[in-house]
């Protein structure tokens, strides 16, 4: 099991460039940190769709010759990890669909709430779903008939709940659309006079697209021949709800969300940090890369020295070996290698972003005592995590989730460290500049802003495995039956 939460994906759209393909092609190169199992390309030249999804990288799944016959002038991408729907190619996105209002692709960062009511209820009228994502259902409420002259497009996102950030595409028009507590994160952009849509800022940087602004909660914005036009979906004030973990960890550090600089912000969470846990020690080293932000922030604060003793592979890929107990160490540490020379003998600080299940840090805390440290004090900067994520994260469930079942002490005895030390929520939210109610802490304090029924969920899923189950032994059944030819 990943000691790390895994990315959930990454959106990129463009309307109105005539090399929309190689530029959605970087802006997913830009956001593969979001998402590594899958990705692709859905181009239209105002006729026709064509399509390019693979499992695996970006680079690995696009050739000069795929992208040159992805002709349009209009694109959206979607890099892809698997939070709702299992790792296979028939889930990979952006996904799309031929119905009565024509040609339609989507991609989608983020987790509803309700998908398994409304798969069931979609279901039983007769909807017929081609994947396990819940992506897809937002496509089947489009495809539906809009009811009192509203469009289905507001009327499909005012059915849903829990988070979202969506962009898609039809045959004459670009959309993207934030959900009202804005859990995820897309932003506007222009190159070229062209109108871009992407997760994070640091893909419109790499194409030298200009920053326009955030998509606000609650938005959809729509961009066509004419330009681009706002309609806010959700009048009612709805609580914000930015997911923090996104400056914690899952944005790169050089995209600013929220007109805040995310390098900016992972530093002084480190100062924060030094603020409220001042420890005698030699040096401060931390976990590449998501820890080197808040470690530099600690050495700032504290006067400490700053040292890179661990040292990240960059080209580690899946392995095709089982995973023994033996190999489970070797993927730990063939993706960082410590040089003990600049430790032995001292006290180290080691700063990571956070500690999900503990395995990983275990390893590093041993591999820094093996080498000579005297000491070896554990920093994290966010608080700990005590509940599962329902909005598209992939944290387990709470009895995977260390913080919530041990003790503080009982985790640093685990850890073979000196001594253990969290950020504090307060000091998490500080190191923002942005007020505590602006973002959703669900996953350290419990307070989770879209309600999410776990029972009910259960019991529908339950429901239509049997259901499954009944199918396919009546297809058995029917299968030994004789038969005239």
């Amino acid at each position: 099991m990943q000691d790390y939460p895994k990315h959930y994906c990454g959106v990129f759209g463009i309307y109105g460039h005539p090399n929309a393909a190689e530029l959605t092609y970087y802006g997913l190169y830009a956001l593969q940190h979001r998402g590594q199992e899958s990705a692709g390309i859905v181009t239209s030249d105002g006729v026709q769709f064509r399509v390019h999804r693979g499992m695996g990288l970006v680079p690995q799944i696009f050739t000069g010759e795929i992208l040159h016959d992805l002709v349009g002038k209009n694109a959206v991408g979607h890099t892809r990890y698997s939070t709702t729907g299992s790792s296979h190619i028939r889930n990979a996105q952006p996904l799309t669909v031929d119905c009565a209002r024509g040609q339609l692709a989507i991609a989608h960062n983020g987790n509803l709430t309700n998908a398994a009511q409304l798969r069931d209820e979609l279901e039983a009228r007769g909807s017929i779903f081609q994947t396990t994502v819940d992506s897809e259902i937002i496509l089947h409420l489009m495809a539906q008939p809009a009811k009192d002259g509203e469009s289905s497009l507001l009327q499909s996102i005012r059915r849903i709940e829990g988070a979202y950030s969506l962009v898609i595409m039809t045959e004459h028009e670009m959309i993207g659309v934030r959900d009202p507590h804005g859990f995820r994160p897309l932003c506007i952009g222009q190159v070229d006079g062209a109108w871009v849509l992407s997760s994070e800022t640091c893909a419109l940087d790499l194409i030298h697209a200009k920053f326009v602004r955030d998509v606000a909660p609650g938005e959809v914005v729509i961009i066509n021949e004419n330009g681009l036009r706002s309609i806010q979906a959700f009048p009612e004030h709805e609580r914000r709800a930015f997911c923090i973990f996104e400056y914690v960890y899952f944005a790169r550090p050089d995209s600013t969300i929220n007109d805040r600089n995310v390098y900016k912000v992972r530093v002084e969470m480190g100062r924060q940090l030094a603020r409220e846990n001042p420890i005698a020690a030699d040096i401060v080293v931390p976990v590449p890369d998501s820890g080197n932000c808040a470690a530099l922030g600690y050495s700032l604060e504290s006067g400490i020295p700053y040292e890179m003793a661990f040292v990240r592979n960059h080209y580690v890929g899946r392995s095709f070996l089982q995973p023994s107990q033996l190999i489970r160490d070797f993927a730990v540490r063939v993706k960082l290698n410590l040089i003990g020379d600049l430790v032995r003998g001292k006290r180290v600080i080691i700063v990571d972003d956070s500690i999900v299940r503990g395995t990983t840090c275990k390893t590093r805390v041993n591999s820094l005592k093996e080498a000579g440290a005297t000491e070896v004090h554990v920093l994290v900067s966010c608080p700990p995590h005590m509940n599962p994520c329902v909005y598209g994260i992939d944290f387990p469930d709470r009895s995977k989730l260390m913080a919530a079942n041990y003790s503080l002490d009982n985790i640093r005895n685990y850890l073979n460290a000196d001594s253990l030390h969290y950020l504090s929520q307060d000091g998490m939210v500080a190191a923002t500049g942005l007020p505590r109610d602006s973002f959703c802490m669900a996953c350290y304090d419990g307070n989770y802003p879209v309600k999410y029924d776990l029972k009910l969920e259960k019991n529908i899923m339950e429901r239509r495995r049997a259901r499954t189950e009944s199918l396919g032994e009546a297809l058995a059944k029917e299968e030994m039956q004789p038969r005239l030819l």
